[in-house]
């Protein structure tokens, strides 16, 4: 099938042709359903019922990553999370597609698009999330703090920063 051959082996150029425009409706859905249904969320509680909301608020601009036109991935932002700063509240890649370059796309896109007006960045990872903290790490994030039972006891928060531009 193309569609799985594509998900294995990404062509040349392939996260090049990832198109993220505004969630609509249906895929607002959808965002919250790939939440739910993935971790960290359930690890953390979250369910469909939790992640409703959040993809709904018109507080926060929300993104999906297409490939086909299917959406693949999705990006959560706020504008002034952190100190008056952007923050990464949510992202997350369908299960078929990880690993193949889709959360570094939609971070890149999330830096550019507040880069002309911010300095800064900020995410939050949780400790148990390794894979991610490596992804946000290998982008040029960087630990800023630490949030000891926040969520769940047992587990951290880890706050991460990325200088979007200097003065």
């Amino acid at each position: 099938m193309k569609g799985d051959s594509l998900r294995k082996h990404p062509p040349s150029g392939w996260v090049d042709s990832i198109v993220i425009k505004l969630a609509t409706m249906e895929e607002r859905e959808w965002c919250a359903s790939l939440m739910a249904g993935s971790d960290p969320w359930r690890t953390l509680g979250r369910t469909i019922e939790l992640c409703r909301p959040v993809c709904h608020d018109p507080e926060y601009q929300l993104y999906v990553a297409h490939l086909e036109d299917k959406p693949c991935g999705f990006i959560l932002l706020h504008h002034r999370g952190v100190a008056s700063s952007p923050y990464v509240a949510s992202i997350a890649t369908d299960e078929s597609f990880r690993g193949k370059g889709i959360g570094s796309r939609l971070l890149t896109f999330a830096e550019d698009l507040f880069r002309p007006n911010a300095r800064h960045i900020f995410l939050c990872v949780s400790s148990f999330n390794d894979r991610a903290r490596k992804l946000y790490e290998r982008v040029g994030y960087e630990v800023v703090g630490e949030l000891k039972d926040y969520v769940i006891d047992g587990a951290s928060e880890i706050l991460m920063h990325k200088w979007l531009r200097h003065s």
